[in-house]
C-alpha cells in the first residue's frame, strides 16, 4: 500500500479507489475477527495474531500505512462497544492466565552468560527453533509479532498511535477491582527477581575492587533489595487504598544511588582500566535498574488512577520496547554488534585520553606538532629506503614479510620513542577524544559549536602532521638515494624501477586508492590495539608489578627502575599499537599472496618517500605526467588513509557511547557549515591564543 498521511477521518473521497477498496476490506476483516473474540471457546492467541496481521503493512518500513491500519481499528473500537469489550476481555484474559516473569526479566536484558554461549544459543535457535512454553506471555507476544521486521513499524508508528488504540479499548469501562489483579501480581514477582539480580550484581568482586565504599558503607544494591521486600509485602495490603508503606519513592532514590555507583565505577575504570566482563556487567546492571523503574512506573500509574489511564504511557512504552526486543531475540547481528560496542567502549575509553596529545590549540602547539612530524618524516625516509633494499634481495615471501614487519614495526616504535609523529596514527586517537567529549554531554550534542571547533582543530593538526611527514620524507629519501649512488656508483633504483614506483602511487595506473583504504583499516585496528594495551597496563597495574621486581633495581638502580615502570605504564599502548601496525602493514602482501588476492598497502608517508627515490632514479629527467599523477596519488592516499581510519574509529567510538545516527548527521552538517564559513580554521591555528 502506498504511504498515506493523515487519519482515517480524512475525507475518503480523496483516496485512490483501489486504496479505499482495500481499506473497506480490511475494516470488514477486523470486525469479523473482533466478533469471533466474543466466543468463549475461541482461540484468543490465534485471533489476536490475525488481527496484528491486518495491522501489519506490506512493507515493514511503511509507517504511514501501519498508522492508518491502527486508526481503522481504533475507529471500529470507538463505534462498536461490543467489539471493544470482546478485545478488552481477550487481552485481560491473556494477562491473567499467562506468566509474565520471563517477559519482564529476560527480554531485552543482557544474558548472564558469555558472548560465545549466547552466540551458540542464537545459532542453535536459528537452525532448530526452540519449543515455546504456551503458559508464558512471552510466547503469546512472539506468536503475535512473528516477523522479525515487525520491529520497524511497531516502533515507527510512535507512542501516540498505540496510546490512541489502547484508549479506544476503554478499559475505564470495567469497574476497578478492590483486590490486586493477577497482572499486577506478576509485575511484583518480576520486581522481586530483578531486585535479587541487582543485589547479586552489586557484590561482584570487580565492582567491589573499584568501589571499596560498597564494603565500607551500606551498599545501595543491597539496600534496595531490603526496601523492595518491604514494598512487595505492603503493596497487596494497600491495593486500592492510600499508598502508606507501599510508597515506591525510597526505592527510586536507591535506584538512583545504584546508578551513581555505576557511573563512579565507570569513571574509575576509564582511568585505572577495566575488563570486558566488568563493562558487560555494568551494562547489564543498568538494564536491570531501568526495567525495575519501568515496572514501578506502571504500578504507580495504576495506583494513582483507578481507571488505569495514568498507566497507559508506561505500559505502551514498555510494550513497544519488549516487542522490538523479542523480534531481535535470535538476531546474530545485534548480538555481535552489541558486544562489539562493549569491547569498543572498553578500549576507546583509554584511547580518548591519548588523543588529546594529537589536537593542537595554540600556534605554539601547532608548530610543535609540525616539528614532531618532521622527526617522523626523517625516520620514515630511512624505513622506506631500507624496504627497497630488502625488496631487492629477492628473499622468500615469508622471510621478506617478517623483515618488512620488523622494519615497519620497529621504525614506528623508534618514531614514538624519539617523540616524533606519524600523521596517519592520529585519527584513531582523535576520533575517540571527540566521542568522549560528546559522552560528557550525556550522549547529546548540547554544544555543537564546541564540538565543531574540536573537529576543526583536529583537522588542522592532522594536516600539518602530514605536511611535516612528507615535507621531510621526500627530500631526505632523495638525498639518501643520491648519496648511495654517489658512493657506490650503483643507482638505488634503476629507471625502470623508478618509473614503477611512480606508477604504483598513481590513482589511475594501479589500485593505489584501494590499497590506501586497506592501510586506513589497519590504522583503525592499530588505534583499538593501542587502547586495549593502555587499558591492559592500567587494569593489571603493570607499573606497580614492575616495581615489585628486585633484579631491575639491582642492575639499574632504584631511580631507573621507577622511570622504566612509569614509561611502560604511559607508553605500552602506544608502543604495542605502533609495532602491531607495522606488522599489519608488512604482512598484508603476504596475506594476499596466501589467499591469491592482489592486495597491498599504500601509506602516504612511505608513498611520498618512494616518489623522492624515484625522482633520483630518473635523474630528475622528463616523465612529467608520471610525476604529476604520482603527486596526485600521494594526496589521495593521504586523504583515504585519514578519512577511512577516522570514519571507522569515530563510528565505533560514537556507537559504543550510544550516540544516535541523527546526532551524527547534526554534527556533520555543523562541520560543513563551519568549513564554508571559516575554512582557515581547518588549516591554520588562530593568530592569537592562550600560550
Amino acid at each position: 500500500m502506498p504511504p498515506i498521511r493523515g487519519s482515517l477521518r480524512a475525507p475518503q473521497a480523496q483516496l485512490d479507489p483501489s486504496i479505499r477498496k482495500e481499506l473497506s476490506k480490511g475494516t470488514i476483516t477486523m470486525e469479523q475477527l473482533l466478533s469471533q473474540l466474543a466466543d468463549p471457546n475461541a482461540n484468543t492467541t490465534r485471533l489476536l495474531t490475525q488481527l496484528i496481521d491486518e495491522i501489519r503493512p506490506a512493507d515493514a518500513h511503511d509507517i504511514d500505512a501501519a498508522r492508518l491500519h491502527m486508526a481503522m481499528l481504533s475507529e471500529i473500537l470507538r463505534d462498536r462497544p461490543e467489539l471493544r469489550a470482546a478485545l478488552r476481555d481477550a487481552i485481560t484474559q491473556l494477562a491473567q492466565t499467562h506468566r509474565h516473569i520471563e517477559l519482564y526479566t529476560v527480554t531485552g536484558i543482557l544474558p548472564n552468560t558469555g558472548f560465545v554461549a549466547e552466540l551458540v544459543r542464537r545459532i542453535g535457535h536459528k537452525l532448530l527453533p526452540e519449543v515455546l512454553d504456551r503458559g508464558l506471555l512471552r510466547t503469546v507476544l512472539r506468536r503475535m509479532y512473528h516477523q522479525a521486521s515487525d520491529r520497524h513499524w511497531v516502533g515507527g508508528v510512535g507512542e501516540d498511535a498505540w496510546l490512541e488504540l489502547i484508549a479506544a479499548m476503554r478499559f475505564d469501562e470495567v469497574a476497578a477491582s478492590e483486590t490486586m489483579p493477577p497482572a499486577a501480581a506478576e509485575i511484583l514477582r518480576s520486581l522481586r527477581v530483578l531486585s535479587y539480580w541487582i543485589a547479586a550484581g552489586g557484590v561482584e568482586p570487580e565492582l567491589l575492587r573499584l568501589e571499596p565504599s560498597l564494603e565500607t558503607y551500606e551498599s545501595p544494591f543491597l539496600a534496595q533489595n531490603i526496601e523492595m521486600t518491604a514494598y512487595l509485602k505492603a503493596t497487596p495490603e494497600h491495593w486500592g487504598k492510600a499508598p502508606g508503606d507501599a510508597d515506591e519513592r525510597h526505592l527510586r532514590v536507591l535506584f538512583g544511588q545504584c546508578q551513581d555507583v555505576i557511573e563512579r565505577v565507570r569513571n574509575t575504570a576509564a582511568r585505572d582500566g577495566t575488563s570486558i566482563r566488568l563493562t558487560y556487567h555494568l551494562q547489564r546492571l543498568r538494564q536491570l535498574l531501568r526495567r525495575s523503574e519501568q515496572l514501578l512506573d506502571i504500578l504507580e500509574g495504576v495506583q494513582n488512577d483507578r481507571s488505569g489511564v495514568a498507566a497507559y504511557p508506561p505500559i505502551v512504552k514498555l510494550s513497544m520496547q519488549l516487542t522490538c526486543d523479542e523480534c531481535l531475540r535470535d538476531n546474530l547481528r545485534k548480538h555481535v554488534r552489541q558486544n562489539t560496542e562493549l569491547i569498543a567502549l572498553r578500549v576507546t575509553d583509554n584511547a580518548s585520553h591519548r588523543g588529546d596529545h594529537y589536537i593542537t590549540d595554540t600556534p605554539r602547539e601547532y608548530w610543535s606538532m609540525a616539528r614532531s612530524a618532521m622527526i617522523g618524516g626523517c625516520v620514515i625516509a630511512f624505513m622506506a629506503c631500507l624496504k627497497l633494499l630488502l625488496v631487492g634481495t629477492q628473499m622468500p615471501p615469508l622471510t621478506g614479510a617478517i623483515l618488512f614487519c620488523l622494519n615497519y614495526g620497529l621504525g614506528f616504535c623508534l618514531i614514538h620513542i624519539l617523540h616524533g609523529t606519524v600523521s596517519t596514527k592520529q585519527p584513531a586517537m582523535t576520533a575517540n577524544t571527540i566521542a568522549a567529549s560528546i559522552e560528557e554531554a550525556g550522549g547529546k550534542l548540547r554544544n555543537i559549536e564546541a564540538m565543531t571547533d574540536l573537529i576543526a582543530r583536529t583537522c588542522r593538526s592532522q594536516i600539518v602532521a602530514i605536511l611535516g611527514n612528507i615535507g621531510i620524507a621526500i627530500p631526505l629519501s632523495a638525498l639518501i638515494a643520491w648519496t648511495v649512488f654517489r658512493i657506490g656508483g650503483t643507482p638505488f633504483a634503476s629507471p625502470e624501477e623508478a618509473l614503477y614506483l611512480l606508477e604504483a602511487q598513481s590513482p589511475v595506473h594501479g589500485g593505489a586508492v584501494f590499497y590506501a583504504a586497506i592501510a586506513g583499516v589497519c590504522l583503525f585496528i592499530s588505534g583499538l590495539i593501542s587502547g586495549y594495551y593502555d587499558n591492559y597496563a592500567a587494569y593489571n597495574r603493570i607499573p606497580e608489578r614492575i616495581l615489585q621486581l628486585d633484579w631491575p633495581r639491582r642492575l639499574f638502580g632504584e631511580s631507573r627502575r621507577r622511570h622504566f615502570a612509569t614509561y611502560v605504564g604511559d607508553n605500552l599502548g602506544a608502543l604495542a599499537g605502533n609495532f602491531l601496525f607495522g606488522v599489519l602493514l608488512g604482512g598484508t602482501t603476504l596475506f594476499g599472496l596466501l589467499l591469491g588476492l592482489p592486495i597491498d598497502i599504500r601509506h602516504v608517508a612511505f608513498s611520498s618517500a618512494f616518489v623522492g627515490v624515484a625522482l633520483v632514479g630518473l635523474d630528475f629527467s622528463a616523465h612529467l605526467s608520471a610525476v604529476v599523477w604520482a603527486a596526485l596519488g600521494v594526496g589521495m592516499i593521504g586523504f583515504i588513509n585519514l578519512s577511512v581510519s577516522f570514519a571507522l574509529a569515530l563510528d565505533v567510538a560514537l556507537r559504543s557511547r550510544q550516540v544516535s545516527d541523527a546526532q551524527w548527521r547534526t554534527l556533520g552538517r555543523s562541520v560543513l557549515a563551519h568549513l564554508l564559513r571559516r575554512p582557515m580554521d581547518f588549516f591554520l591555528p588562530p593568530r592569537t591564543g592562550g600560550e
